[in-house]
């Protein structure tokens, strides 16, 4: 007697344009130095919003100022206005995303804010939250998460001498979606004539896995000459 397998939810099968059906999720803080004084540098905490395509698996990550909705709803703009058009959104039920919906209107009210509402119209844009104590249904996303801290924690591990501001914070994730954009997300063949590997970033950008200058590469000298 064998387990069997559940299918696969029709958001990860049905053919359609990546960032079509995304997965939301919010992770951090970290420490970022916002300025410096007379009497001492100032930090502030920094987030980030991270978007999972339910269908290839590629990320998106944003960083957000703070944990409220109006920096939220901003990232989500952002998101949209880079990957195109999203067709449903799934997140848990965390008290930022419930407030987010409840500002948007993106289950069943209008909203006030003209320019909002004409945006979410335009794209189609539905809004739905796992069950409650589901939390496994938001496993696509939730998995990203744990490899987007694990690759973000040794980039820090070279600059936790150096202050990290917002700008650095920024650059290092979007080099962390860039790496993890070419994992490849089918099995890697053993021939040697058969060297393509196909990745989400293929899939986004029509263009083979060109290889990448490791972020070690970079000097801390340069990463910081601001300061």
């Amino acid at each position: 007697m064998q387990q069997k397998m559940a299918n696969l939810p029709t958001e990860r099968i049905v053919p359609c344009a990546p960032f079509s059906h995304v997965g939301v999720d919010v992770f951090g803080p970290w420490e970022v130095v916002t300025r410096r004084t007379r009497g001492g540098a100032a930090n502030s905490k920094r987030w980030a919003v991270i978007f999972t395509c339910m269908a290839i698996s590629a990320i998106h990550i944003e960083v957000v100022e703070e944990m409220s909705t109006s920096s939220f709803i901003n990232a989500l703009f952002r998101f949209t206005s880079i990957r195109g058009p999203v067709t449903e959104l799934w997140s848990d039920r965390g008290t930022n995303f419930v407030g987010a919906t409840t500002e948007l209107d993106l289950v069943a009210r209008f909203v006030e804010d003209q320019t909002v509402e004409n945006h979410l119209a335009a794209h189609k844009i539905m809004w739905k939250f796992n069950p409650p104590y589901a939390s496994h249904m938001g496993g696509a996303w939730e998995r990203m998460v744990g490899v987007v801290r694990r690759i973000l924690d040794s980039m820090l591990l070279d600059t936790r001498r150096k202050p990290l501001t917002h700008e650095v914070l920024c650059t290092l994730m979007a080099e962390v979606c860039a790496i993890v954009n070419n994992r490849p997300i089918l099995p890697i063949s053993h021939d040697p004539d058969s060297a393509y590997l196909l990745t989400p970033a293929t899939l986004l950008t029509h263009k083979t896995n060109n290889s990448k200058v490791p972020c070690t590469s970079y000097s801390l000298k340069d990463t910081y000459k601001s300061h």
